[in-house]
């Protein structure tokens, strides 16, 4: 897998892969650099990852809450 141009978002994935979760990863075209999803198959727990977003830190935290959120560690 190609690795994400910016530290927090990179760590926020590995994160979510320890946790069990797969990258799927997006074509060429658009803004998103990948997509996250539970491998339970919770059909609510999966995102985009993008690749620019605004604010790269935020976007980060919303990863690991999700991951958190599937893991029953935070509602």
């Amino acid at each position: 897998m190609k690795k994400h141009p910016n530290k927090h978002i990179r760590e926020a994935i590995e994160y979510a892969i320890e946790n069990g979760w797969d990258v799927i990863e997006t074509g060429k075209s658009g803004h998103a650099f990948c997509r996250l999803k539970c491998i339970l198959g919770h059909s609510e727990h999966q995102m985009s990852i993008w690749s620019t977003p605004k604010n790269p830190e935020t976007h980060a935290k919303q990863i690991m809450q999700k991951v958190k959120q599937c893991n029953g560690e935070e509602e």
